[in-house]
């Protein structure tokens, strides 16, 4: 399936962090399910979503997690210029899947857009691929409504990524090293600038991140 159905069905919201942190693995059957909207679903109510932090607890044990290869990635910017996601080798990223449509997807998105101010720079960067079909037209009024100043516009309205990383709902997060090699994804939101997610991706960092700069070098400050 080429693109997301326009419908989706969200699971019920978790009972704390529910998060799934592992390279290829299934998610702990203890756990209570993350805020997923689900693709592919039939129609349904969507219910009110509230965004949980990830418990640092939860993301320590996969620290040594087996790295797996990543399968290759291409999207576009908001001009159309194609991206592959080895264009960002040497840096940490923090590959996001999203829609403008998903109520969890919202509700995180301005947390990411502070961690990309508080990381980003050469040895980090946050990747915010929307889905939605609508691309850029889509995204940038959002981006504008929701005050996102410093996440790039990246799109992939094709959905591809979708059948390339087998995601089963939205928001799915995927953590990729330096090498290009997939360590783990959460699906489910999460407030990724809380003290404990920052001082725990801090710890894949070979230094803390500087100030944000664009694919070509230049410093960015917003907007």
């Amino acid at each position: 399936m080429r693109t997301l159905a326009a419908v989706a069905t969200v699971c019920v919201c978790m009972a704390g962090a529910g998060l799934w942190w592992s390279a290829g693995a299934a998610p702990n059957p203890g756990a209570a399910a993350p805020e997923v909207v689900r693709l592919g679903a039939p129609d349904a109510a969507v219910s009110a979503m509230t965004a949980a932090s990830a418990g640092v607890d939860k993301l320590e044990k996969f620290k040594g997690a087996e790295p797996k290869p990543m399968p290759p990635l291409s999207f576009v910017d908001a001009e159309g210029r194609r991206i592959d996601l080895a264009d960002f080798k040497d840096r940490v990223i923090l590959l996001n899947l999203w829609a403008t449509w998903c109520g969890p997807c919202v509700k995180e998105m301005p947390s990411l857009d502070r961690l990309q101010a508080q990381l980003g720079g050469d040895a980090f960067q946050v990747v915010a691929l929307s889905l939605d079909r609508g691309g850029r037209t889509a995204v940038e009024p959002f981006y504008r409504k929701t005050g996102v100043e410093h996440l790039t516009v990246f799109l992939d309205p094709g959905s591809e990524s979708m059948k390339a990383l087998s995601l089963r709902g939205l928001p799915t997060t995927v953590l990729v090293d330096p090498d290009g090699r997939e360590l783990g994804r959460v699906e489910g939101a999460v407030e990724w600038d809380s003290p404990e997610v920052v001082a725990f991706l801090r710890q894949f960092l070979g230094r803390g991140g500087g100030p944000a700069r664009d694919r070509g070098g230049v410093m960015k400050t917003g907007g």
